[in-house]
């Protein structure tokens, strides 16, 4: 499930992800897919650190908060309107708590949840800009310094809350890790990004 992450230009911003059968990810209402993300970590990863760094990150953005939806109430199954309540609709939440695991190949194919969020939300290519002179990444407006930048990676890494089902991540996570475990960068060097770190801690 998301969780409350620090920016110095937003204070306290909501970022994960929200349903364990799709690997989706969102920042406030903004919302792409993990494997975009951890690309663009890569890539910044594997830049100089005195370099000024920019990319590209495809997202859809929803506007008003009933074409968003209640993620609360979409779980509990009660809260039907908007995306994610269509989403739940369509992939409920487990009856068991012990399947609540972020799936590495889930149930919900990406064709069907591309086609339920261009009901509720439009494409926004959200900007990417490390800038050195500030010390700050941009994603969009939102900015993070690089400790918070680093806790959005290891939030990834861990499958979220809930942890990646069986410990079992994607190939592209794998492939994003090793190249940031290995980075000097000021951004994100010093992850460790250990295997057996499954979760996130609350």
């Amino acid at each position: 499930m998301p969780l409350a992450f620090s920016s110095p230009t937003h204070g306290t911003i909501a970022f994960g992800f929200f349903h364990i059968e799709t690997p989706m990810l969102l920042l406030q209402n903004h919302f792409f897919w993990a494997r975009d993300f951890m690309e663009v970590m890569r890539d910044l990863a594997a830049t100089q650190a005195h370099k000024w760094f920019q990319a590209e990150l495809p997202a859809f953005v929803i506007d008003r908060p009933q074409d968003l939806g209640d993620l609360h109430g979409a779980i509990a199954g009660r809260a039907r309107h908007g995306f994610l309540g269509a989403l739940y609709a369509r992939w409920p939440f487990p009856a068991r708590p012990e399947e609540f695991r972020q799936k590495p190949r889930g149930a919900a194919p990406r064709r069907e949840v591309l086609e339920l969020i261009r009901r509720f939300g439009r494409p926004q290519t959200l900007p990417v800009e490390a800038r050195p002179e500030e010390g700050l990444c941009y994603l969009g407006e939102i900015a993070f310094d690089p400790p918070g930048l680093r806790a959005l990676v290891d939030y990834v890494w861990r499958g979220g809350m809930p942890g990646w089902e069986d410990g079992q991540r994607p190939d592209w996570l794998w492939e994003a890790a090793e190249v940031i475990r290995h980075s000097d960068s000021p951004w994100l060097g010093g992850l460790r990004l250990d295997p057996a770190e499954v979760g996130v801690p609350v």
